[in-house]
C-alpha cells in the first residue's frame, strides 16, 4: 500500500482544577472557540466541543503525527494561558492534570456527538464524578488506568 490512512476519532474529557465551576456561560463560547482554533492548528479537526462550568468534552480527529497526550497537553496549556492572559476568570485558571480519552468508531460518532451536544441537559441529572465513573466502567477501566 503506497499511502498511509488514519481516522482516529477521540472523545476527550478533562476538568478544571479542583473542579471549580470557572468556565461559565459568560466565557464558554470564547473559551471553546479558542480551544477549537488550537485543535485545528494542531492538525486535529474538531467535530464538537461542549461542557459545563467544571469540565469539557471534545470530539476531534487525532493528528497521526502526534500522540493524544501531546495534543491534550498543548490544548490544555494554551487554553489556560489564554484564559489567564485575557483575565476571563476572577482567579487564576488551570485544568486538572489528568484527562480521559476514548476512541470513537465511525458508527458511534453521532451518538457521541449528541451526548456532547446535550451536556447541560445531561448534567442536570448526573454529576461530573458520576459521569466519569460511568465512562471508566463502560470502558473497563479504573482510576489507575
Amino acid at each position: 500500500m503506497p499511502h498511509s490512512y488514519n481516522q482516529i476519532w477521540i472523545h476527550a474529557i478533562w476538568a478544571t482544577k479542583k473542579r471549580q465551576p470557572l468556565v461559565t456561560s459568560k466565557i464558554e463560547k470564547t473559551v471553546f472557540d479558542f480551544m477549537r482554533k488550537q485543535f485545528e492548528e494542531s492538525g486535529c479537526p474538531v467535530r464538537i466541543i461542549n461542557g459545563i462550568p467544571d469540565h469539557v468534552h471534545c470530539l476531534f480527529l487525532q493528528n497521526p503525527k502526534t500522540s493524544v497526550a501531546e495534543t491534550i497537553k498543548q490544548i490544555k496549556g494554551s487554553t489556560s494561558h489564554f484564559i489567564n492572559q485575557n483575565s476571563l476568570t476572577e482567579e487564576r485558571f488551570s485544568w486538572q492534570t489528568g484527562y480521559a480519552c476514548f476512541s470513537v468508531s465511525q458508527s458511534g460518532m453521532e451518538k457521541v456527538f449528541e451526548y456532547i451536544k446535550n451536556q447541560k441537559k445531561h448534567h442536570a441529572k448526573k454529576t461530573f464524578q458520576e459521569e466519569y465513573d460511568a465512562f471508566l466502567k463502560i470502558h473497563d477501566m479504573n482510576e489507575n488506568g
